[in-house]
């Protein structure tokens, strides 16, 4: 496993003292929670902290807690195969003297959050030592005040809180990560970009952060046959947003209707913006009063999420 290079977080005041705050923290056991938008690199962060602490020898597991609630229950529990009768360790227990990383925490079922939250108290009962991380795009604060996330369990996770700010408010990060891929991805390690290509990227909203960063400025290096990516060769905006719904598209890729797919586009973007409509709106390139139009006709179709929707 490759060390995490720190410095590609980048140099913006508010990122290195995240960083700081997550290498003075990492020499302790207590949990920490990373909070970030998509492809920003709370998972990266996470596996920094175990890095740089104590445990850096012992085991690292990564719990991916958006998936089905009963396949997050075993990951992190452990389950019994019924074919071979062989149980096969959870998370907490393979991890043992290591780190536990909850991505995506606020994706546990309600029920489990209480038994969760339960089961880390007693973990010294059963001579179990992990230390935990937990990760989420969410404001987690206000889903507790809305009854939609444990307080047990979110007072044991937040007592250490990182906030990774966004690629896009950090101009002078985004221009060096653009440059540091466009090395990366060109033989030689020479590649170079062409100024308006880099206004153009330091202009668009970068949705998926240095994620979707990264997969562009790759992709786009492949147009280029000079090394040198021109505006051009970028893939970009329009050019990427099919691909990259359906990277996110735990379903697949499949047909639907433009009406079906306007509704998965206002979902996801208001899911990545923690519900946030002026946010989402600017992500979908839409007046507020055209998205809150919308999510009235959905919620009169009677689709759950929308009904739900505060």
């Amino acid at each position: 496993m490759d060390a995490v290079r720190v410095e590609l977080f980048g140099k913006d005041p508010k990122i290195q003292k995240a960083i700081s705050v997550a290498r003075n923290v990492s020499v302790t056991k207590a949990p920490v929670l990373v909070v970030g938008e998509a492809g920003i690199g709370k998972r990266t962060l996470a596996r920094f902290i175990h890095e740089n602490s104590s445990r850096a020898e012992r085991p690292f597991q990564v719990v991916d807690c958006a998936q089905e609630a009963k396949q997050v229950e075993n990951e992190i529990l452990g389950w019994r195969d019924e074919e071979t009768g062989r149980f096969n360790k959870g998370a907490l227990e393979a991890a043992n003297s290591g780190t536990v990383v909850f991505a995506n925490i606020e994706g546990i079922s309600d029920e489990f959050q209480k038994k969760l939250h339960k089961i880390l108290m007693e973990l010294p009962d059963y001579d179990i030592d992990v230390r935990i991380v937990a990760t989420t795009t969410k404001n987690l604060s206000k889903l507790v005040g809305s009854g939609r996330f444990y307080r047990g369990l979110y007072t044991l996770v937040a007592s250490n809180a990182i906030n990774l700010t966004p690629l896009r408010e950090r101009e002078n990060d985004l221009e060096m990560l653009a440059r540091f891929f466009a090395a990366e991805f060109t033989e030689g390690g020479n590649g170079q970009i062409e100024q308006s290509a880099m206004d153009k990227i330091i202009s668009h909203y970068w949705t998926h952060n240095v994620h979707e960063l990264k997969t562009v400025i790759e992709s786009s290096m492949t147009n280029s046959e000079t090394g040198i990516l021109t505006e051009a060769d970028l893939e970009i905006g329009e050019k990427r947003a099919v691909s990259m719904i359906s990277d996110e598209d735990n379903e697949g890729i499949r047909l639907m209707s433009l009406k079906e797919a306007e509704k998965l586009l206002i979902k996801k973007a208001l899911v990545h913006t923690s519900e946030n409509r002026t946010q989402a709106a600017k992500i979908l390139g839409v007046s507020i009063r055209t998205l809150r139009n919308k999510i009235n006709e959905y919620r009169s179709d009677g689709s759950a999420y929308f009904v739900n929707l505060r």
